[in-house]
């Protein structure tokens, strides 16, 4: 286990004496130390050195904190398409629900644009089972990513990528009308949250690779 210690303004040099510690790496203002897996880690904070005037942060709560931290995070996020996907289906209906009536202007221009642009005309668009999919991405995307299922973060940004430039298409209003400042906004948060979630996969991409790397045994050169 690695962990990364910033050092600010240290002078004279100062001596670390740590147990359970080897491999003590000195980078221009950092320290590294590689600590062995039998260390319990309890808590580390803020230490300050009176007599040379520096400061040591070391960035390593408990595997615990971290771990409910990690947990509290997703469940925050998640909430957003959770408790949207449970409204949208208390009110579903034969119709679709009041999302509906919001839903569909935004799919006629849908329409027309993609007829004006093919030049073939487009069929009407069945709203109940574009609200019906909705409720299964946010709500099962929800529910998974919590769990911290990667499947679940795609489920999300599946939802995003095709609602954004539907729900949100500031694009058809000219700047000066007010629509276009509030959809442009919630189309940039859209946005805001596909990044959130491609770094979510990004560092379970890399946390799997990394364990990967650990178990696999290295070949012994005789």
């Amino acid at each position: 286990m690695t962990f990364v210690i910033f050092l600010h303004n240290i002078y004279p040099p100062l001596t670390l004496n740590i147990p359970n510690v080897s491999n003590l790496k000195f980078g221009s203002n950092s320290l590294t130390i590689q600590i062995t897996d039998q260390i319990q880690i309890d808590h580390f904070s803020f230490i300050f050195f009176p007599s040379s005037s520096a400061s040591l942060l070391l960035l390593q709560n408990t595997l615990t904190t971290m771990g409910f931290s990690s947990f509290l995070g997703r469940l925050l996020f998640a909430s957003l398409f959770i408790l949207s996907a449970w409204q949208m289906f208390n009110e579903f209906d034969d119709t679709g629900g009041p999302v509906a009536k919001e839903l569909i202007p935004k799919l006629t221009v849908v329409r027309r644009n993609l007829s004006s642009k093919l030049g073939v005309a487009v069929p009407d668009i069945n709203v109940r089972p574009v609200i019906a999919s909705t409720i299964f991405l946010k709500g099962v995307g929800g529910i998974l990513f919590v769990l911290g299922s990667t499947f679940g973060s795609y489920l999300l940004l599946f939802y995003l990528a095709l609602s954004t430039p539907i729900l949100y298409d500031f694009y058809n209003y000219r700047p000066n009308k007010p629509e276009f400042s509030l959809l442009l906004s919630d189309f940039i948060q859209s946005t805001a949250l596909c990044g959130a979630l491609l770094f979510f996969i990004e560092m379970k991409y890399l946390i799997t690779r990394k364990q990967i790397r650990k178990k696999t045994p290295k070949a012994k050169t005789v």
